[in-house]
C-alpha cells in the first residue's frame, strides 16, 4: 500500500491531467451554454498542456543547453515544451474564434443556449 502510494504522488500530474480533462469534458457534453462549452474545451486544453510537459520533465534534468565541456549532464526533452507554446497560441486563437461567434449568435438569436438556438432554427425551417 505505502508503494502504491508513493507511485501515486511521483505521478500526480498525470492524474491531475486526467481529472481536468474530465471536467473539461463533462462541462462540454452537460451544459447547453455555449460560454460554458468554451471553458470546459478551455479546462480540456489546459489538461493536455499538462500532460505534455509532465511527459517532457525529467527529475534532476538541466536546461536543453549543451555544454561540450560536461557530456554526462541529463537534460529535459524540449520538444513537449516547445509543443506546448505553440499549443497555447492555437488555443487562445480558437478561444477568442468562439467567443465573437458566439457574440454573433448572440446578437443574432438573444440567447447563448444552443437549445433555444436549434428550437429558434428548427421553427424558422418548419415555417
Amino acid at each position: 500500500m505505502n508503494d502504491f502510494l508513493i507511485d501515486l504522488a511521483n505521478h500526480i500530474n498525470y492524474i491531475a491531467a486526467i481529472a481536468l480533462f474530465v471536467i473539461g469534458l463533462y462541462t462540454v457534453l452537460t451544459h447547453s451554454n455555449l460560454l460554458k462549452k468554451v471553458i470546459g474545451i478551455n479546462i480540456m486544453e489546459t489538461a493536455v498542456f499538462l500532460f505534455f510537459v509532465s511527459i517532457g520533465f525529467v527529475n534532476n534534468g538541466n536546461s536543453p543547453i549543451i555544454d561540450l565541456g560536461d557530456l554526462g549532464k541529463i537534460y529535459i526533452n524540449p520538444v513537449p515544451s516547445s509543443l506546448i507554446l505553440t499549443g497555447i497560441v492555437v488555443a487562445v486563437s480558437i478561444t477568442a474564434y468562439s467567443l465573437s461567434l458566439i457574440i454573433r449568435l448572440y446578437q443574432a438569436y438573444g440567447t447563448m443556449d444552443l437549445d433555444e438556438i436549434l428550437a429558434m432554427r428548427s421553427e424558422v425551417n418548419h415555417d
